[in-house]
């Protein structure tokens, strides 16, 4: 039984970001999954991970039983990013969606099952999806750039430790744009975010690197794996 009141159903969905080279000059960019709809409404065009939240269910709950069913994604922990409830959102009824996001490492991202109805998609170049999912992207890429500048979310992409030159690329596929490599260096040692480890990553063609964590002794503003911290939602979000 699925959760309806009044005439208005509540449906969660997922935005799920990771890493990926880009086809085209091996760049690495911002990826998400998406589930082409078999049914109508936009019946064959793609959308987010989601459905209907059953009336016995969690709001997180719901989130991660979809998105499992759909792509085989087990994040190890969603976050609620906003709610969408413009009133012509959905053709023929009102829906409001609930939307999870998270962010997963590129090797968790590849037990993804890709299917002829399961896709990734560079997230700057979707296609014109269901519903607003395309405004949801928007906003969660929006989200995701911003919070890069005050948290330590870009660690949700690299483990629990990493070179300086790994958290640059995370900025540079992020902010998609190149950071100079000395300046980056600097401003990230004098911010106090990360600490050296005594540990070195070894194994490549150049010489080993100083492994990086972020700082336990300096509180993340935005209070979590993702974050709490809302900053004002682009005008269209409802």
């Amino acid at each position: 039984m699925t959760a309806q009141a009044a005439g208005v159903s509540v449906a969660v969905s997922t935005v799920i970001f990771a890493l990926r080279p880009s086809p085209h000059d091996g760049r690495m960019t911002v990826w998400l999954p998406l589930v082409r709809r078999i049914r109508e409404p936009f019946d064959g065009r793609w959308a987010l991970p989601g459905g209907p939240l059953e009336a016995d269910e969690d709001l997180a709950a719901s989130a991660a039983r979809t998105l499992a069913e759909t792509t085989l994604l087990t994040p190890q922990y969603l976050e609620q990013l906003y709610a969408f409830g413009n009133t012509d959102r959905s053709p023929g009824e009102r829906v409001v969606s609930i939307v999870y996001w998270a962010l997963v490492r590129s090797d968790e991202a590849d037990v993804a099952v890709e299917t002829e109805n399961v896709r990734w998609f560079d997230a700057d170049s979707v296609p014109e999806l269901a519903f607003d999912h395309n405004l949801i992207v928007e906003y969660a890429l929006w989200r995701l750039r911003n919070k890069l500048e005050y948290s330590h979310i870009a660690s949700a992409f690299l483990g629990d430790t990493f070179t300086l030159s790994e958290l640059r690329e995370v900025h540079e596929a992020v902010l998609q744009k190149p950071l100079d490599p000395a300046n980056f260096r600097r401003q990230i040692e004098s911010s106090g975010q990360v600490v050296p480890t005594e540990h070195l990553k070894t194994g490549g063609r150049h010489r080993p690197a100083r492994l990086y964590r972020y700082n336990t002794a300096e509180p993340d503003p935005s209070n979590g794996p993702l974050g709490t911290r809302q900053p004002s939602a682009p005008k269209d979000a409802s």
